[in-house]
């Protein structure tokens, strides 16, 4: 029986997941999981026949673009960041931030667009399945903004774990700005 548990923990200590990456891999999924019913619903009720057709607001566009710029900005963040290099570190993590508010703002807009052509949350299903989109993201996005603000300020402590910290970031905003692609792509296909 010792040798049983011994060959089984030495496969354990062998198998080594970082728990940091667990948990962010798992709130991926979860994020995933919750979009991918959503946008089924979406599907399965605009099926009904009760559905209100609009023109998408333009905002949504130039929120695309934004948030990509935004990721490559967090992309070369890590870059320098491996580099040492402090100052271009620094300058684009901020561009990040910047953007990652512009494309808030663009949120914003859209609700205020929305709301004047008169589509509301409460109305046709339609219009509520966009601000129920664009409020998720939105949410998911100011965790995303906590988080690299929280990996910023740990850039300075001098600690060997910046990096690592970054790059879960950077995951993390690239899964964003993807999810965000793929809701932008999926209400032009489908809207």
């Amino acid at each position: 029986m010792k040798d049983g548990n011994k060959n089984l923990n030495s496969y354990y200590k062998n198998f080594h997941i970082n728990t940091y990456k667990f948990i962010l891999y798992l709130f991926m999924v979860t994020i995933v999981m919750m979009f991918t019913a959503l946008t089924s619903a979406y599907i399965v009720k605009q099926s009904h026949g009760n559905w209100f057709y609009f023109k998408l607001p333009f905002v949504l566009w130039i929120n695309s673009l934004i948030i990509l710029f935004s990721s490559i900005f967090i992309q070369f963040s890590y870059f320098f960041l491996k580099k040492n290099n402090f100052f271009f570190f620094n300058f684009f993590i901020i561009l990040t931030l910047i953007f990652s508010l512009f494309f808030l703002f663009g949120q914003y807009k859209v609700w205020l667009d929305l709301i004047s052509k008169n589509i509301y949350f409460t109305g046709n299903p339609s219009g509520s399945f966009l601000y129920v989109f664009i409020g998720l993201h939105a949410f998911h996005l100011v965790s995303g903004i906590i988080f690299i603000i929280f990996v910023w300020i740990f850039s300075f402590l001098n600690s060997k774990k910046r990096i690592f910290y970054l790059k879960i970031c950077t995951t993390y905003w690239h899964f964003l700005g993807l999810l965000w692609i793929y809701l932008y792509l999926f209400l032009i296909l489908n809207h």
